[in-house]
């Protein structure tokens, strides 16, 4: 059978799946599996943003926190507002509106990325890495430091944005929102990579002398990335703080950026929907290991070096050897 057949049917099913997951769910007696597969979707959107710089663009970004977090408090600062009937910074009034948090949560997270990108994107190698990671963590302290907004304590959020009259409180709901989302996110994504602009991209990765030579702006292509894969992040951090109803440093903080780096690695760098399998095995391996010891990290550690050293690709370079020797 052609893999292009394969991979459509492959498609078909998992899309299937991802349709009828809440009543499985319930079905099954598990509806926790709900709020699970929300997170990992979420965090399937974080992880694909960073891999469009990390795996397409070459460029190892430590601090993508920035943007997952800044969307966070992007919808707790404009619900605040809202319930408090005033204007941030005396200009922009609150809202409860999802319609209006996630294009300004798109419109914010691009501005801060493309200023911390036309700044890193100046150096390369572990300038690069330390520079984004200096920039979040900027970030964090600055949360920290904002007690109108929670401080340390974070902010929370009493009630889901608003939809379309949506019952947005709902698990079930907010899941198929978030589902719709995602499936959007990855069409757009898949045009982008498929694109000139993508392949100008993924060739920067491979030889960036090359590209200058043929007179491509090397700069300018990795700044756009750059620009669009926090933008995503952001879009990540918006439907989170709406899943938790609560937005917090931790969202900004160093050790978010590694879990979406760890979800990329387990994934497939480079791929698709490699980040969005990762997610998906971090959140199941987290709740899995967490339920049986308190030190789960330990054996998520022994199995990302089991993927890194045997698989030759992530779990997607796996499952691909795996269904390409039984067909």
């Amino acid at each position: 059978m052609d893999n292009s057949i394969k991979k459509q049917i492959l498609l078909a099913v998992v899309a299937v799946l991802l349709l009828a997951l809440p009543f499985i769910a319930s079905a099954t007696g598990y509806p926790a599996m709900t709020s699970l597969a929300t997170r990992a979707l979420i965090y399937g959107i974080a992880a694909a943003s960073l891999n469009l710089v990390l795996g397409y663009g070459g460029m190892v970004s430590f601090g993508h926190a920035a943007f997952f977090g800044l969307g966070g408090y992007v919808v707790g600062i404009l619900y605040q507002h809202y319930t408090q009937d005033d204007l941030f910074l005396g200009l922009v009034p609150g809202t409860n509106q999802l319609l209006v948090t996630l294009p300004v949560t798109l419109i914010v997270c691009g501005a801060a990325a493309a200023l911390i990108g036309a700044l890193s994107l100046r150096t390369g190698g572990v300038q690069f890495i330390m520079i984004t990671l200096a920039f979040a963590q900027m970030l964090f302290f600055l949360f920290v430091s904002l007690k109108t907004y929670g401080g340390d304590d974070g902010l929370i959020i009493r009630r889901t944005n608003e939809l379309f009259g949506l019952k947005m409180r709902d698990k079930q709901t907010y899941y198929y929102v978030c589902l719709a989302i995602t499936a959007v996110f990855f069409f757009l994504l898949w045009r982008l990579v498929n694109s000139r602009f993508g392949n100008v991209l993924t060739g920067l990765r491979q030889n960036a002398r090359r590209m200058a030579a043929l007179g491509l702006p090397a700069y300018r292509y990795k700044l756009v990335a750059f620009i669009i894969s926090g933008m995503g992040a952001g879009l990540a951090g918006c439907l989170m703080a709406n899943f938790l109803r609560f937005a917090s440093p931790d969202m900004v903080h160093w050790t978010k950026s590694g879990e979406l780096m760890v979800m990329v690695v387990l994934g497939g760098v480079g791929t698709l929907f490699g980040p969005l399998i990762g997610a998906a095995a971090y959140i199941v391996l987290e709740s899995v290991l967490a339920s049986w010891t308190e030190y789960w990290q330990l054996g998520l550690g022994f199995i990302l070096l089991f993927v890194v050293l045997y698989t030759n690709g992530g779990i997607e370079a796996l499952f691909g050897r795996l269904l390409g020797r039984r067909v």
